[in-house]
């Protein structure tokens, strides 16, 4: 099977890796230190379950490597025109465009059914270039979890065990596609479930990094640090109880024992990828994780007074050190 993952950072690295150590031909679309590094001495992951090396192809232009059997995106949801702007060269007919990003997708409400089916999110698609370029119909939903960190270019740490990655189509189908995408990641010692309602665990995930993010943004702390002030760890409850009642505004049947989820956080010494993203100088990933999951709340008439003021602070914070980059 030929795949690329269009992206190559931490959790990009990560299951590039994961895929070549499957049997997949995998390549990789990077730039500057990354794509050198890759190039020069191949892609490196260290594991709990193991340290594995893989020469994938590498390039910043997808023109080299033509029509994919499946692309996998890991950019940042601030890095999606540019994917859009670039990713043609390796769409052919058939081929599945999987999503792996953190926060409200763009294609949230494509293919959902109900008084909200079909409605845009401008925010998260400028000028609908990945909706015109890619479109709903080559595209498969993905959700992971998987502490990583990039420790230098072209080598990843993988600070825990658990990692996996939660695929689904828009529509609920379990297609062909989907559970061949599952099977090479499955084959690289990566879970990968193919599930009926992807956006359930689009929010299973959010609800913490909706905190977690702004929190230890904040605090300039990993979670464990953060979470260890009973202020603190009382404020990511409370706002994950209130991005619970958003999902389930959106007519979701979400539950979580959220105690039990912050006590979890609380023994994480991995920093969020915000904050590492805020460390290295890089802009930040705001719009899907932060201030789109609000604007829904908005829509639904949910209340979230946590939550409005940790991702108020969170952009105060981000546009403080010029890393905010506003939607559009």
């Amino acid at each position: 099977m030929r795949i690329c993952v269009f992206g190559a950072g931490a959790i990009g690295g990560h299951l590039a890796g994961r895929l070549a150590r499957g049997g997949a031909e995998v390549s990789v679309i990077a730039r500057g230190s990354y794509l050198a590094a890759i190039r020069e001495k191949g892609l490196t992951v260290e594991a709990p379950d193991g340290r594995f090396h893989s020469r994938p192809g590498a390039t910043d232009d997808p023109s080299e490597l033509g029509p994919q059997d499946a692309v996998v995106v890991t950019v940042k949801g601030q890095g999606l025109p540019g994917v859009a702007e670039a990713i043609a060269p390796l769409l052919g007919p058939q081929t599945s465009v999987a999503f792996v990003m953190n926060g409200i997708p763009w294609w949230y409400f494509d293919r959902h059914g109900g008084a909200l089916d079909g409605r845009p999110l401008p925010a998260l698609d400028p000028g609908g270039a990945v909706r015109r370029v890619i479109g709903v119909e080559r595209t498969i939903g993905g959700v992971v979890y998987s502490a990583c960190t990039v420790t230098e270019p072209g080598v990843v740490h993988v600070a825990a065990p658990g990692n996996r990655v939660i695929l689904g189509e828009p529509d609920g189908r379990i297609s062909e596609r989907a559970q061949a995408l599952s099977a090479a990641l499955e084959a690289g010692g990566m879970k990968s479930p193919v599930v009926p309602d992807i956006r359930r665990e689009v929010w299973l995930k959010l609800v913490a990094n909706l905190t977690s993010g702004p929190l230890c943004l904040l605090s300039r702390q990993g979670m464990q640090q953060t979470l260890a002030d009973p202020a603190l760890r009382e404020a990511a409850r409370a706002g994950m109880e209130e991005g619970l009642a958003i999902a389930r505004g959106l007519g979701l049947a979400v539950e979580m024992d959220v105690a039990k989820r912050v006590e979890a956080s609380a023994k994480v010494a991995h920093k969020p990828s915000i904050l590492q993203d805020m460390e290295a100088g890089k802009p930040l990933e705001m719009e899907a994780m932060l201030v789109q999951p609000l604007a829904l709340a908005r829509l639904t008439g949910v209340e979230t007074p946590v939550l409005d003021l940790l991702v108020a602070l969170a952009r105060k914070a981000a546009e403080a050190t010029g890393q905010y980059v506003p939607a559009g």
